[in-house]
């Protein structure tokens, strides 16, 4: 129904930055969220950012101000904007949506990778 690719991770040093693509086969007035969320080695999976198809975002206290989540409609496409990356975002990034039509539907894409380090 709802197919989800991530791309824009890789190797970056410390401060440096990295734009994250969550490109969707569904419209994005189908989604009625996105969220991005992370997972590092012995970490539990941690919600990054949301964005609602009003337009409303949430972000986790460890990334305000450094990370800026957005969409595109007519791209169906959402982005993370990751600026002045620490050592402590390297994570695999997952992008996740949520459709609501009746039930809640869950969709994962694959996730990328960032590596921050010097």
């Amino acid at each position: 129904q709802v197919q989800l690719v991530e791309s824009g991770g890789g190797l970056v040093q410390p401060g440096g930055s990295l734009r994250l693509s969550c490109a969707s086969s569904g419209s994005m007035f189908s989604i009625n969220v996105i969220n991005w969320y992370r997972q590092a080695p012995g970490n539990k999976r941690e919600l990054v950012a949301s964005i609602t198809s009003g337009g409303s975002t949430n972000y986790a206290d460890s990334v305000k101000g450094r990370f800026t989540i957005s969409r595109d409609n007519a791209k169906n496409t959402v982005y993370l904007q990751m600026n002045s990356l620490k050592p402590e975002d390297t994570a695999v990034y997952y992008c996740n949506a949520v459709v609501v039509v009746g039930v809640v539907y869950d969709y994962w894409g694959q996730g990328t990778q960032v590596t921050v380090s010097s």
